[in-house]
């Protein structure tokens, strides 16, 4: 049995109350003909929203499928709210956080939320990750690569990464937009290049803007294993020692030695990719995810892992569900 620290959902009563009061805080639902989308404002619509994603009975069906024993139930990336009015984010989040709260309390040995931050106002994404960890239950919080056009580093969130490491919260970080303004629809490359590379810039930043040097405490998995940035850790180092009026001005080690600490899941779709990331990163630093219900996520996560040329037992243990009962409690 695994531990799956990468799934989404939409909770079925946060979208029946987005539908009934987002208008008023600038969120309104929009039929198309791919389906109904959500737009926030004059800027972010969601993709199409899929009835998969608030579907209990048939998510825990797969789970005992796959061999997951125990989900962590993010909400869908695309309705992270950013772009909303700092008035009103905190509004947002937090039925959203209660709405994903009480769909994981009905199957409490199973499914362990992982809330959603107005990260728009760092303050208050602070405050209710405080809140719905100390009072909900959750382990964390999932946050997306960008802030409306900030990336993570460029948006100000001390405040938050400090709250973070004094909770000991687990955070998951995820591509939203991926590589806005390029032009990827073709090939569907907006997903299979687009989201990884959105990640590896994301998590470059935080990497050199000093963020783990400052809180080095933070437990952080990098979706979609990193993205890009351990298979070009060689060339953050290089930047680092090339560049240091640049690329070293808030750190004190090599970007490899931060990114040692970051942890990263197994949806990589390759064994022999994954033996690269544990060559790289570690086992204790692979985690299982799944990407649950999207078509590019990992339908056999055990049988990857179990795929993988010369994984030992105790590194297979580790990877399936040690690391994450270590990090989680």
């Amino acid at each position: 049995m695994a531990i799956d620290v990468h799934a989404h959902c939409i909770p079925p009563s946060f979208r029946d109350w987005l539908e009934r009061s987002g208008p008023d805080l600038g969120a309104v639902f929009v039929d198309t003909p791919a389906g109904t989308r959500v737009r926030f404002g004059d800027g972010f619509t969601t993709g199409p929203l899929r009835d998969t994603l608030g579907d209990l009975r048939q998510r825990i069906a797969d789970m005992d499928r796959m061999g997951i024993e125990t989900q962590l139930l993010a909400g869908w990336v695309d309705l992270t709210g950013y772009d909303l009015s700092a008035s009103v984010a905190l509004t947002y989040s937090r039925a959203h956080n209660d709405s994903l709260a009480e769909d994981a309390a009905q199957h409490p040995d199973r499914l362990l939320p992982l809330a959603s931050v107005p990260l728009q106002d760092p303050a208050a994404a602070a405050r209710e990750l405080e809140r719905v960890m100390t009072d909900s239950g959750m382990v964390g919080a999932q946050v997306a690569t960008t802030v409306g056009d900030a990336w993570l580093d460029e948006a100000g969130l001390d405040v938050f990464w400090e709250a973070a490491e004094a909770l000991g919260a687990f955070i998951v970080l995820h591509p939203m937009a991926p590589l806005t303004g390029v032009s990827l629809d073709r090939y569907f490359m907006d997903n299979s290049v687009g989201r990884p590379a959105e990640t590896t810039i994301a998590l470059a930043g935080l990497i050199y803007s000093g963020v783990f040097e400052r809180f080095p405490g933070i437990h952080m998995c990098a979706v979609h294993g990193g993205g890009f940035a351990p298979f070009q850790v060689g060339r953050l180092d290089r930047g680092y020692l090339t560049k240091p009026e640049l690329a070293g001005r808030h750190l004190s080690s090599l970007p490899s030695e931060y990114l040692s600490r970051v942890y990263v899941d197994t949806v990589v779709h390759s064994p022999a990719v994954l033996r690269f990331l544990i060559d790289t990163m570690g086992a204790d630093q692979i985690l299982v995810g799944t990407d649950y219900p999207f078509e590019m996520g990992e339908d056999d996560p055990i049988g990857l892992v179990e795929a993988v040329p010369g994984l030992g037992p105790a590194e297979r243990e580790a990877i399936l569900a040690g690391n994450a009962r270590r990090l989680l409690g």
